[in-house]
């Protein structure tokens, strides 16, 4: 009774509230800190492994300056061997082109010379003749001289004048002999100087036909290589292989069915191509006139489209394609040549989609102009 008089005091107690406060913002801040050592860890970590990739590839840099360095040395002793080789082809046709000027100029005295003897041949036969009519006539002559001798004087005086004919043709006949002798001495020098002119040019011609084969041989030596680093860069696979002079690409891994243009593995594929022709190149000489040449084929199946109105032009542009993307990698356009076969020249006689398949082909030949 005596407290309900009084008024009620209520003191509020806030010292435990601001307690968990601040124990709440010290967690915070540990958690803060905690974070941001981990961040410092991590970004330490990554910082160490730039730095060695940073090194591998001054490394790396490095060893490419070097091959860099070699392939160069390289290049410039080829570039030199070329320049020899071209030297000596230079002069090799310049004497070929001298041996065919002379063979055909001394071709020419010998049929000049032939037709004059034949000429004169036919000279010396008619005054054989003539030489064979006057021995007749002296012969008359002569008979008529035997029996004038019994006869008078009148035949004695005719007589005299036949002897004198007789003597005229005697030495007519002398002449025409002489004249025979010097024309077959004439005809036996000019068949001596055919001879030799004739071996001569037989001697030309083997010395051109070595000439030739030994080019020839450098075209086939670097045939042989261009084939065998196809076979090593392309690999083993059924749909790219060696046909005889030829390496054959099977339209499929190049093109889409209908289409000229390459699919991005084909162009990997021609890529590859374009190296290795780029990779030998350098190293023909000059004088060996080679020539890549890119053939394309279809199946018997004829198209009709806007873009192709016959397999003639869809096989020549698929040609011409390959030729503009190895253009595109740097091989010499004057070494490239595009043709369109159609379905003219099959490998395959079956009609059926084997042979199809087989048919429809893009043809890689490394040979001469």
């Amino acid at each position: 009774m005596r407290g309900s008089g009084r008024r009620t005091t209520r003191t509020v107690d806030v010292w435990p509230g601001f307690v968990d406060a601040l124990a709440t913002l010290v967690i915070a801040i540990v958690f803060v800190v905690m974070v941001f050592t981990v961040f410092q860890f991590h970004l330490k970590d990554i910082i160490a492994g730039r730095d060695d990739q940073l090194s591998r590839a001054s490394a790396q840099l490095a060893q490419l300056a070097e091959t860099l360095a070699l392939e160069k040395r390289a290049t410039d002793d080829l570039r030199s061997r070329l320049q020899s080789l071209q030297n000596e082809l230079s002069a090799s046709l310049g004497e070929r082109d001298n041996l065919r000027s002379l063979s055909r100029a001394q071709a020419e005295q010998i049929e000049l010379a032939n037709q004059s003897m034949a000429a004169d041949r036919e000279k010396i036969e008619m005054q054989l003749r003539e030489l064979e009519a006057l021995a007749a006539m002296r012969e008359a002559l002569e008979k008529r001289t035997a029996s004038a001798e019994a006869q008078s004087t009148e035949d004695k005086r005719l007589s005299s004048e036949a002897q004198a004919q007789v003597a005229l043709l005697n030495r007519q006949t002398a002449e025409l002999r002489e004249q025979l002798r010097r024309l077959e001495a004439l005809l036996s020098d000019s068949e001596r100087k055919s001879s030799e002119q004739q071996a001569q040019i037989v001697d030309l011609g083997r010395r051109l036909n070595l000439a030739l084969a030994s080019r020839v041989d450098e075209l086939v030596r670097f045939r042989s290589e261009f084939y065998g680093r196809l076979r090593a860069v392309l690999g083993d696979r059924a749909d790219m292989r060696v046909v005889g002079d030829r390496f054959v690409f099977q339209s499929e891994i190049l093109f889409a069915p209908g289409s000229a243009t390459i699919e991005s593995e084909g162009g990997r594929q021609l890529m590859q191509l374009g190296n290795v022709i780029k990779e030998i190149a350098p190293r023909i000489p000059k004088e060996v006139d080679w020539v890549v040449q890119i053939t394309g084929h279809t199946d018997r199946r004829p198209i009709s489209t806007r873009d192709f109105p016959s397999n003639w032009e869809l096989s020549t542009a698929r040609s011409i394609s390959v030729v503009r993307l190895l253009m595109a990698n740097g091989v010499p356009s004057d070494r490239l040549q595009a043709a369109g076969m159609a379905e003219f020249q099959p490998i395959d006689d079956r009609d059926d989609e084997v042979g199809w398949r087989r048919n429809r082909r893009i043809e890689i030949r490394f040979t001469n102009r």
